[in-house]
């Protein structure tokens, strides 16, 4: 599997160590797009952010793109690291989101294609991207009693 996604995103397969993330990729590649949808039956873009966030990262995040953009720490695009969102105006605003993985490339529910990975080289998401975000992860001190 490994050697299929290096081949996609043009890097070597040593580099792909995250198995978990490939294998969640493997297990939702082709899935239809369907707005609103959290299923395999069909996911939107921000569905399958956070799905993929809490299945191989362990971190909850917000529901919709905004959101999502939002509660981000926004980077530059020579700062994105795998994991990271990656958002689009692509109806006005923040429209569209994917995850970052890595050599340009990222994973995405798109419209016409259902999930895939695409490149940020693309004309298309050239145009339409807006940046990058990492997802906050500062967590709230627990109070203590004495």
């Amino acid at each position: 599997m490994q050697f299929k996604y290096a081949q996609l995103m043009d890097v070597d397969v040593e580099s792909l160590t995250n198995t978990k993330l490939l294998n969640f990729i493997d297990e939702w590649w082709a899935t239809r797009y369907r707005y609103g949808g959290t299923t395999k039956k069909g996911i939107d873009c921000s569905s399958l952010t956070g799905t993929l966030l809490r299945d191989v990262y362990g971190v909850t995040v917000p529901r919709t793109a905004r959101e999502q953009y939002r509660i981000s720490t926004k980077l530059k695009r020579e700062e994105l690291a795998e994991g990271d969102f990656v958002f689009f105006n692509t109806r006005g605003g923040v429209s569209h989101v994917g995850i970052y993985l890595t050599n340009g490339y990222f994973v995405h529910s798109s419209v016409h294609s259902g999930v895939v990975i695409s490149s940020l080289d693309e004309s298309y998401y050239s145009k339409k991207y807006i940046g990058g975000g990492r997802p906050n992860l500062q967590q709230e001190t627990p109070v203590t009693e004495e």
